[in-house]
């Protein structure tokens, strides 16, 4: 135990017996904590109305106030101090109602060892002020978030700050260790919140898109390790978007400018490079690199095929697109839980691993056929007057057709020589009912 890495604390004994008090005392002076005693349950209340005390050791068995109900009392009066429990007997029905009326940290059987105890003591104290610092650092982060709430410069001046806080972040999760993890993932949700609180129908997106991957990655039996990676990089996904401007986080890929398209397909290896420095973050950051190669091998920015792509970057494609086809930022309109998990299934083995897909409708069931009025037609069966039921979008995402467009004879043409010089079973979705034009639906003559 290590008495010198923190300040000494201020303890309270309480026994009725007076030797047992002072083997305490005698125990605890070489640490140079300060020892208060107290003879009764009574007593001891009354030294915490004037002392200020970090930890209380009780006895159990004591006269008018026993150790249950005495710690039970500072429980509900002060209940940041640290609560340890001596007992002497093998009683269990009462260590049980002090552990649940005090919700003691530790119960100490007599006679005790003095290493064991003045270990149990350090550690009560360790976790008493990690306590502390979680909630300093948990108020920390939430004077932070209010800050980049009230940012209002221009972008580059927004950046600048931003990154300076994302390296701060960074320098505190490079000294995070075990005992803080819970800090550690209060500061990747600060992440997350670097792009999400510059507003529009981005915000929520990488939460939602984490809780679907982690879901999925349960699914697959990964291990805790494997889980916990795969919802690391499914909040932090969007983190190399930090140097997009506003507009452009704003606007849905397929309305991206040449430029634009440019600098999207870059941002995985942006995220990447931010993430890298962290060595709890590696694997996430392999994973962030990864999320937008496509199973056919037609993605970015590696290139890679089927099963070379990290399952973790399999399930994130899935898990990010389907939100993403829902608040608009892909084809450019929002689409509905059921057209969204269509356009999913449609690429299943082109953009999307089958079997990542397969768990995705199994978790969330598969969309509903809408009757009458959506038909799934071959390119080879396009006739003029049919009308689009949705968007038809080429293979490296670029909307080639609104939803609602009524094809002439130029455009089944055109869509039947691209669906034969890209060598794709082309099928479209169209309208079945007045809308379409007369004589249209296949097999029609």
């Amino acid at each position: 135990m290590n008495e010198t890495a923190h300040p000494p604390a201020t303890l309270l004994l309480v026994d009725d017996e007076a030797g047992i008090l002072s083997a305490l005392r005698r125990l605890l002076r070489p640490t140079g904590h300060t020892i208060h005693l107290a003879d009764s349950g009574r007593a001891g209340l009354e030294v915490l109305e004037r002392e200020k005390i970090d930890l209380v050791i009780s006895d159990m068995r004591m006269p008018e106030m026993d150790g249950a109900q005495f710690l039970e009392q500072v429980r509900q009066r002060w209940p940041g101090v640290t609560r340890l429990l001596l007992t002497g007997y093998a009683d269990i029905t009462s260590t049980i109602a002090a552990i649940n009326r005090g919700q003691i940290y530790r119960y100490i059987a007599k006679p005790w060892d003095d290493d064991e105890l003045l270990q149990i003591i350090g550690d009560a104290l360790e976790h008493r002020r990690l306590r502390e610092e979680n909630a300093r650092l948990l108020a920390l982060t939430q004077e932070q978030n209010e800050a980049l709430r009230e940012l209002n410069a221009n972008l580059e001046q927004k950046v600048r700050e931003r990154t300076a806080e994302l390296e701060q972040v960074n320098s505190f999760l490079n000294l995070a260790n075990d005992k803080l993890k819970q800090n550690f993932l209060i500061s990747i949700k600060m992440f997350t919140g670097l792009i999400e609180l510059r507003g529009g129908v981005i915000a929520g997106h990488s939460r939602r898109v984490a809780d679907l991957a982690r879901k999925l990655a349960i699914h697959f039996e990964l291990d805790t390790k494997g889980q916990q990676d795969i919802f690391l990089a499914a909040l932090l996904h969007d983190i190399g978007k930090i140097g997009f401007p506003d507009a452009m986080l704003a606007r849905p890929v397929v309305k991206m400018t040449g430029e634009e398209l440019g600098l999207y397909r870059k941002h995985p290896l942006v995220g990447e490079s931010a993430l890298m420095p962290l060595d709890e973050l590696k694997e996430a950051a392999r994973l962030v690199r990864s999320h937008h190669e496509r199973f056919d091998g037609q993605g970015f920015p590696d290139g890679l095929v089927g099963l070379g792509i990290p399952l973790g970057a399999r399930i994130l494609a899935v898990a990010s697109d389907y939100d993403g086809l829902q608040n608009g930022t892909l084809a450019g309109k929002r689409m509905s839980p059921d057209e969204a998990k269509a356009m999913i299934a449609q690429s299943r083995g082109k953009r999307y691993d089958p079997q990542v897909v397969d768990a995705f409708l199994e978790l969330l069931g598969r969309p509903k056929q809408e009757t009458g009025r959506d038909l799934e037609v071959r390119a080879a069966d396009l006739q003029p007057g049919m009308v689009l039921a949705r968007d038809l979008v080429g293979r490296d995402g670029v909307l080639l057709l609104a939803g609602d467009y009524i094809l002439d004879a130029s455009l089944v043409k055109q869509i039947q020589d691209y669906a034969r010089r890209e060598g794709v079973s082309l099928s479209l979705h169209i309208r079945n009912d007045k809308r379409m034009g007369p004589g249209a639906g296949p097999g029609s003559s």
